[in-house]
């Protein structure tokens, strides 16, 4: 294992958390950091947030800056900062280093007037914030330092002294131990990637470990109603659990993790609500929202088992998945054509949260569709179930969801195509076709009966210079769109979009089409993972616009400010985990 492959970029809003991976995580507390704007503080964001202050005497070199452990290298030792727990951060100091902890809207001066030695090697600072009932304790000893997350001053404290008798160095090795079980030497990628799209092999492999490191801190443990582990799309400012976010973690995590992977995918099935319906957001609390989400989870259960091949799991989500496929046709298609429509919101700025695109142009109008997604999506997971079905012996459930699958594709495919244009198009209650050209038409491609001559129709729109042909692709609206921006889905390029139709495409026979895409993604992931240090939610898909520019559901704002989540948020989940996966796929 080389530490030379590490992630090893400082980016403001880089993540910085215990992961469920290795113990107990407490969403509640909020006790979750990023990397902030000055070099080497962490921003924690309890509800009223506090800034850990790491002054060098001289600069160094970051050597490793993961999810949970940072280490640089300066002329007077090194600056080593890992967790020991979710609560408990723990350090080493080089010479000549200070560290203090102040609430991020004080002076630095007001908070270490807190300092009180509790011996006469010990200093300790408490920021102690009595509306939200926590209190985080800062203890420094010579060159080793701790900083603890309580509810209680005495609870933060007992906590940072245990801290100061942490081993830092058997932390690191606690911290950094599953990046040993997969190599990152450079000829595991060589002949991949084609050339035009390398700039340097190695940093690939370092860009491997920063998504898994990405992985992990957003992997939280067991809490509250949720009995397995889960994952998030970002400990903040997301914290909950969604649907399709889930399905696409553990598209990696299936490469290193397949029970884990496995586990994500229960904890959302087992939020699954008495009449059916799977939520789109589930909290820890018990909390859930009134929608649902795209229906990918059959998808993510046979991956999984072709991983595994483990049956009781299947045994154990078919019941599930069956019951939420009937519910979304039963709730979701109100003009009784077997196609499915998104539930339509009055908030301008996301008109279809349920749809995952939250602000898509398809949803300006504020009404009904039958969505080409919808519709892709629930057919192919009817499919998935019919797989699933015929697995475990049932072959008369497997017909039905199979007969199911194929009426519904058939009326993608004669409803939904437009033959003059050679797309797919939502359509409104009239059937009257939209004329909003979105990502979602390519989605067709991942049905097994799509007609083979309609794939090169789709290949010339995708290859388009005024449409799809953009220098990121796939922008999520054709460039020449109105309104066409850099907001969300309003035109930037999602890493998810790209997947799904890599996987069409391969699917279809284009695999150089696919391989293209594929190249072109991991490029520009890498590009601004080499400039900011972080991964990004959605990519400007003209590449004029980096994404800490590019506007979300509003403009950007500046100064960064990821609560007020303004531009496209850093270290996201299923960025990095597709990405890990065509990485992690390109050696195995």
């Amino acid at each position: 294992m080389s530490a030379d492959h590490f992630p090893n970029l400082w980016g403001e809003g880089a993540l910085f958390a215990f992961s469920g991976m290795d113990g107990p995580t407490d969403t509640l507390s909020q006790f979750v950091a990023t990397f902030a704007a000055e070099r080497y503080g962490l921003l924690i964001h309890t509800p009223r947030r506090r800034l850990l202050d790491v002054t060098l005497a001289e600069d160094g070199d970051v050597r490793i800056a993961a999810g949970d452990v940072l280490a640089v290298d300066t002329p007077r030792g090194a600056l080593v900062i890992a967790y020991a727990a979710w609560h408990t951060l723990v350090g080493a100091l080089p010479e000549g280093a200070r560290v203090g902890l102040r609430f991020e809207d004080e002076d630095f001066t007001a908070e270490t007037q807190r300092t009180q030695r509790t011996d006469k090697s010990v200093e300790s600072v408490q920021s102690v914030d009595e509306n939200y009932g926590n209190a985080l304790v800062l203890r420094v000893s010579g060159d080793r330092f701790a900083l603890a997350y309580g509810c209680t001053v005495d609870q933060a404290e007992a906590r940072a002294a245990e801290g100061l008798r942490a081993d830092v160095g058997q932390c690191v090795k606690d911290r950094l131990r599953l990046y040993a079980s997969f190599s990152t030497d450079s000829t595991d990628l060589n002949g991949f990637l084609s050339v035009e799209s390398v700039q340097s092999v190695e940093n690939y492999a370092r860009l491997l470990k920063k998504c898994v490191s990405v992985m992990r801190v957003n992997t939280l443990a067991p809490e509250g109603v949720i009995a397995t582990r889960w994952s998030t799309p970002d400990r903040a400012p997301h914290r909950h659990m969604w649907l399709w976010d889930s399905v696409f973690h553990t598209c990696a995590m299936n490469h290193l993790d397949a029970d884990l992977a496995w586990e994500f995918l229960q904890a959302v099935l087992d939020r699954q609500q008495p009449d059916g319906m799977i939520p789109h957001m589930m909290q820890v609390t018990g909390r859930v929202s009134a929608i649902t989400q795209p229906p990918l989870l059959a998808w993510g259960v046979w991956e999984n088992f072709r991983v595994t091949g483990n049956k009781d799991r299947l045994a154990y989500a078919l019941p599930h998945m069956e019951r939420y496929l009937d519910w979304n046709a039963r709730h979701r298609d109100q003009n009784g054509n077997g196609l499915l429509e998104w539930f339509i919101e009055e908030n301008e700025t996301c008109r279809s949260g349920e749809s995952g695109l939250d602000n898509s142009q398809r949803f300006d109008a504020a009404i009904l569709l039958d969505a080409v997604d919808f519709s892709v999506f629930q057919a192919r997971d009817m499919s998935y179930v019919a797989r699933i079905a015929e697995a475990l012996g049932e072959a008369d459930k497997a017909a039905h969801w199979r007969a199911r699958a194929a009426a519904l594709s058939r009326a993608i495919h004669e409803t939904l195509w437009d033959e003059a244009d050679g797309f797919y198009y939502d359509r409104d209650m009239q059937g009257v076709a939209s004329s909003i050209k979105a990502v979602t038409g390519f989605l067709p491609l991942l049905l097994d009966d799509l007609p083979p001559e309609r794939v090169p129709r789709l290949v010339a729109h995708l290859q388009a210079p005024r449409e799809f042909g953009a220098a990121l692709p796939i922008p999520s609206m054709a460039l020449d769109t109105p309104n066409w921006s850099t907001d969300m889905w309003r035109g930037a390029t999602w890493i998810n979009m790209n997947y799904l139709v890599v996987e069409g495409l391969r699917k279809h026979g284009q695999s150089t089409v696919a391989q293209a895409i594929v190249d072109a993604t991991l490029y520009h992931v890498n590009k601004y993972y080499q400039q900011y240090g972080v991964i990004f939610e959605f990519y400007d898909a003209k590449d004029e616009r980096p994404p800490v520019d590019c506007d979300r559901k509003g403009p950007n704002r500046k100064p960064y400010n990821l609560r007020v989540k303004m531009d496209s948020i850093r270290d996201y989940h299923w960025s990095a985990a597709l990405t890990a996966k065509w990485l992690l796929d390109a050696r195995f």
